[in-house]
């Protein structure tokens, strides 16, 4: 009977015996080992493929139709050269920023560019972007300022008056993210009647209204169709405030803005918003693998050079352990250490490769495992591509940006 249970157990076993998931470069990333291991810096480095990038913008373009303007996103993409290049290929102006720093930065040096507030700052922030302009940058013409509340507008307003200047205000409304903005239309009107009050110091610019849960509620519990049906219905309820109640604020000019990267090309057909805000989507981090987004491509990469190489992990101190897992599962057989790591990112190439709970994460030498099928030796490098673009990007230092399996720049980030 012993034998049999025994013999049971193996069976069982070997049949929960994890697969060996491992292999080699493909020849993209194969091409991109060769590079940098030729003119590469040899540290960890952020690759943005530009051929990639612009396959991305071209999706965007396709879907993103007049009287509809695409506006980019500058946290997603923080690069001075990276925002120009998409800003010159989409053959648009308009700019959403969401840090007071990077405000300034592109009110500097994308001088012509219009910029779109997309959170609510704090007014010492509104203050403070005021005090650093630098340029020929108008603020009364080309920067709307988010306010989510009364009380927040009345800080503005007090601010405006101060420094004697108007103020643009886009009023964020709450379309069912649950995440701030007006809820009501009643405090819409309190807020719009302020705007009325005091026209030579504040002016209605339009509303903003934000909607990545209609992508990511699950199917089960609810329709696409009868969430995005909700946004808009929303939406237009807001809308219609101003044109029954404050009909001298309505314009045609006014922004209209709504969507992101999970859920622009939803809007397709809609004939009420007319500004549209994408950023991660021409990268395509890892978070926006979802059906919404399926025609674009990654297109950012961390490189990472693999400092050490040996055999089957060894755990300090359970050696015996170690020798049982190896033999468990064949995606252990192979130990590498990288210079650097514990990004918010998934390695991608070669294929097969993980990092290890039991070691640990380390942000100086990471430590990877792999199957025996793993081709990666010293010197080689480690593809991972990041779960978000924006954090991650302001990492590295200058981008490494490569057309054609060719380094043709290295750009900038902005400075925190």
């Amino acid at each position: 009977m012993l034998v049999i249970v025994i013999v049971i157990a193996a069976g069982v076993a070997l049949a929960l015996r994890p697969r060996d998931g491992g292999g080699g470069y493909d020849p993209y990333f194969r091409a991109l080992n060769d590079l940098l291991k030729r003119e590469g810096p040899a540290r960890p480095v952020l690759l943005l493929d530009l051929d990639r990038l612009d396959r991305n913008i071209d999706v965007l373009r396709a879907s993103i139709r007049p009287p509809k303007h695409f506006r980019v996103v500058a946290k997603s993409l923080p690069s001075i050269p990276l925002l120009r290049y998409v800003c010159e290929r989409a053959g648009t102006h308009r700019v959403m920023s969401f840090h007071q720093p990077f405000l300034n930065q592109v009110a500097e040096q994308l001088s012509d560019s219009e910029i779109l507030l997309g959170k609510p700052m704090p007014v010492r922030s509104a203050e403070r972007f005021y005090a650093d302009l630098r340029g020929g940058f108008d603020p009364s013409r080309q920067l709307q300022w988010l306010v989510d509340t009364p009380e927040r507008l009345e800080e503005y307003r007090a601010l405006a008056g101060s420094l004697r200047r108007k103020m643009l205000i886009n009023i964020e409304i709450d379309v069912g993210l649950h995440r701030g903005g007006v809820q009501d239309t009643a405090t819409l009107d309190r807020m719009l009647s302020v705007i009325v009050a005091h026209p030579d110091r504040l002016e209605l610019a339009g509303f903003m209204g934000y909607d990545p849960h209609v992508a990511k509620v699950p199917g089960w519990a609810r329709s696409r169709a009868s969430l995005i049906a909700e946004v808009r219905a929303a939406y237009r309820g807001y809308v219609d405030v101003v044109k029954e109640r404050h009909p001298g604020l309505w314009t045609d000019r006014l922004t209209l803005n709504g969507a992101g990267s999970p859920t622009y090309r939803l809007y397709e057909g809609d004939t009420l918003l007319n500004d549209l805000a994408v950023g991660s989507a021409l990268v395509k981090p890892t978070d926006f693998d979802i059906d919404t987004l399926a025609p674009h491509v990654p297109a950012l990469f961390i490189a990472t050079p693999v400092l050490k190489a040996g055999a089957a992990a060894r755990l300090p101190g359970l050696d015996g352990l170690s020798r049982l897992l190896d033999w468990w599962n064949p995606n252990l057989a192979r130990t590498f250490f990288v210079y650097g790591g514990y990004w918010m990112a998934r390695p991608v190439a070669p294929a097969g490769l993980h990092t290890n709970p039991l070691f640990g994460r380390s942000s100086n030498q990471e430590m990877l495992n792999g199957s025996a099928r793993v081709e990666l030796g010293v010197d080689d490098y480690v593809f991972l591509r990041p779960t978000q673009s924006e954090a991650v990007m302001l990492q590295f230092g200058d981008i490494l940006v490569v057309r054609g399996g060719a380094i043709v720049d290295r750009w900038p980030v902005l400075v925190q």
